[in-house]
């Protein structure tokens, strides 16, 4: 059926009906992509929100500024979804500049570590307008790096590409108009600025001043009920806290030794009466500030090779009037108390300047420890309880008076006869250094036999002390060595001596090479340039590395295994060979003998003692041997006494001893003689 004309659109209407429909879909398509836009941003505007809210919130129930930092780099580093971040604090150098300092508070959220980044970070200053923080504090805005390997004013970009890090931003912590902290985040990915972002952070970083800034007032408030008003040192209500804490610590370990020192002016009476009050508390503040440069916090010399990050730093206290208190922890021995008392005492020699008169000053200092020494008779109580911290300060406190009364300007502890003693280590030790600079050391050595044949294959290079017509043996004095920080120098001296009388030796015979070894304290092991000074020795006398053993004790695995192995291969490399020294006395070896590069394994004498007494230490050497032989090692015996212990040993199938039964440790021109009978009769031990 035809349609009638009337029901045909024209062309033109129907054209025009159709844009209708078109723009009403696009008008709707708008609505709903503005609509779905304004819920974006009320979502992201929430979030934001929340964000604010969670660090506020968490902040504001944080106990200290740390703990605000730590948390506002999680909340910042979740919500942002990038993985690292890290807290610098403000502060003004001596001459009024502005610096940034790092901290070791972090946000890390990655699978692989970013130790070269952290590491460069944690060991960096920043000034104004240097580096990404440094602008932070020059501009005092937040700061966007979006390639941080293009950057030229990016001191961190080696490390950064080696943790992988791509971009950055950082933003200041405001209180007031001053910068506190500066927060800087990264990621893996290049990301382009986001000024939403920065506007963000920008509120972050004074919302977050407000939380330290109120964190600060508290921290204040703390300070002066728990800090002497005058000196700024803590008073005697702290002092006692934390001695509490070091005598709770003491019954949980009581291995540990602590001292409390009692330091008093001399005369300061005389300074108040001639200079007046005024100049008296001049005089206590200098003295409390002199005092604090004496202690321990940034040095090792009283408790060498002690970890910064786990203990305890001293404390300096003022009592009261010209009395002041001082609490040390993690000490090694009694001496050294004594050593940082003498200290304290040096630091005073200096004459002070008070209201333009020149005032010399000297102090009486008692020492109380624990636990060794014996209980000063305190009245009152029998010495028998637990110890009190009123107990200790006045065994110190009478020891100061017997100080006084022996003539002022000395240092006495508590029990006379740990007085004697620690004066006798400081004696040996001040010895020891001048003996150290002199190079007045004794090698001697004692063969090492191949027991196949009799014959002398090396000798092992064994250091002696010459201290007032006495020779020392090691035990006497390699640990006063190690703790006065001495050890290394020893170790040089020694090695020195031993290789350049091993060429002397090898040049005056024929057939094999002797070898010679030298001992390695494990205080050794932990420095970086030991590996150059040995190379340095090889060279310097002529040593071939193959004819060169070093020997290390097992005392040396108990710190950074890995440090350890980084230094043994260092040593490796060399061409030297490793050996394990008194192996199997006392700690487990078995689980890390195989990662270290050694050559030899030494039998201890207390295993090779036994062997002409009873089967078990025939089995128990036996069965180090067969170790040692399975892991590619060479076995020495050490301490055989007798031609039973020898004969034995051959018979296990042990290469090479020594010993008493061969020969002492001796002279090297004794040695020499020894090398001219080569092979050896037995002496008498």
């Amino acid at each position: 059926m035809n349609r009638r004309r009337s029901d045909v659109l024209p062309d033109e209407e129907r054209t025009r009906l159709e844009g209708l429909v078109q723009e009403e879909r696009e008008a709707r398509r708008r609505a709903e992509s503005l609509a779905e836009t304004r819920l974006q941003d009320l979502y992201a505007k929430q979030q934001q929100i929340e964000l604010l809210n969670t660090i506020a919130s968490a902040a504001n129930q944080s106990d200290s500024i740390a703990e605000v930092l730590r948390t506002a780099l999680s909340a910042i580093g979740q919500f942002l979804d990038w993985p690292v971040g890290h807290a610098y604090l403000a502060r003004k150098t001596a001459n009024g500049e502005m610096e940034l300092t790092p901290t070791g508070i972090w946000h890390l959220h990655m699978p692989d570590p970013v130790e070269a980044f952290r590491e460069c970070t944690e060991d960096t200053i920043f000034r104004p307008g240097e580096g990404l923080p440094g602008r932070v504090l020059e501009q005092r805005v937040p700061v966007w790096v979006e390639h941080l390997e293009h950057d030229p004013n990016f001191p961190r970009r080696v490390a950064a590409a080696l943790s992988g890090l791509r971009s950055g931003f950082a933003f200041p912590v405001m209180v007031g108009h001053e910068i506190a902290c500066v927060l800087e985040f990264f990621t893996t990915e290049t990301a382009s600025r986001q000024p939403d972002v920065l506007a963000l952070l920008a509120q972050a970083g004074i919302q977050l001043g407000r939380v330290v800034e109120r964190n600060r007032h508290a921290e204040r408030l703390i300070h002066h009920a728990s800090h002497d008003p005058l000196t700024g040192l803590p008073n005697r209500r702290l002092f006692h806290d934390r001695l509490e804490h070091a005598i709770a610590r003491y019954t949980r370990e009581p291995e540990s030794l602590f001292a409390v020192l009692f330091v008093d002016l001399d005369r300061f009476k005389l300074v108040n009466d001639s200079l007046g009050h005024t100049a008296g508390d001049e005089l206590l503040t200098q003295v409390g500030q002199r005092l604090l440069t004496a202690l321990r916090q940034n040095d090792t010399v009283s408790r060498p090779g002690s970890n910064s990050s786990t203990r305890p730093d001293d404390t300096l206290a003022r009592l009261g009037g010209d009395e002041f208190t001082i609490l040390l922890e993690g000490l090694h021995e009694p001496v050294d108390a004594l050593r940082v008392a003498e200290r304290l005492q040096a630091v005073l020699h200096k004459p002070f300047s008070i209201a333009g008169q020149t005032v010399y000053v000297t102090v009486s200092i008692g020492i109380a420890t624990r636990p060794y020494g014996q209980v000063c008779p305190i009245a009152g109580t029998d010495g028998d309880g637990p110890t009190r911290a009123e107990d200790l300060m006045r065994e110190a406190d009478m020891a100061m008076y017997r100080a006084k009364s022996l003539g002022k300007a000395r240092c006495e502890f508590c029990d006379p006869g740990m007085q004697s003693q620690a004066l006798e280590s400081l004696h040996l030790e001040t010895d020891l250094r001048e003996s150290v600079e002199r190079n007045a050391f004794v090698v001697h050595y004692q063969p090492i036999m191949s027991l196949a044949d009799n014959r002398i294959t090396g000798f092992e290079a064994l250091v002696r002390w010459e201290r007032d017509g006495e020779l020392l043996s090691p035990d006497r004095f390699i640990s006063i060595a190690e703790d006065a920080g001495l050890i290394h120098l020893i170790d040089m001296q020694v090695l020195y001596a031993a290789c350049h009388q091993l060429q002397l030796w090898n040049a005056q015979r024929s057939g094999p090479p002797l070898t010679i070894s030298t001992n390695l304290s494990a205080r050794q092991l932990t420095r970086p340039e030991l590996v150059d000074e040995v190379a340095m020795i090889l060279q310097g006398t002529d040593t071939p590395p193959e004819q060169l053993r070093l020997e290390i004790t097992e005392t040396a695995t108990l710190g950074n295994l890995d440090e350890l192995i980084a230094t043994l291969k260092g040593l490796k490399a060399l061409g030297v060979s490793l050996a394990m020294d008194d192996f199997g006395t006392g700690y487990s070896s078995l689980s890390y003998l195989h990662r270290l590069p050694l050559d030899i394994l030494k039998i201890d004498r207390a295993f090779v003692a036994g062997l002409d007494r009873d089967e078990y230490s025939q089995r128990l050497v036996q069965t180090v041997i067969n170790m040692a032989r399975n892991l590619g090692l060479e076995a020495v015996a050490e301490g055989v006494e007798s031609n039973t212990h020898a004969a034995t040993l051959r018979a296990l199938g042990c290469a090479r001893a020594q010993g008493y039964y061969y020969s002492r440790p001796v002279p090297a021109e004794q040695a020499s003689e020894l090398l001219v009978v080569d092979r050896l009769p037995p002496s008498n031990p």
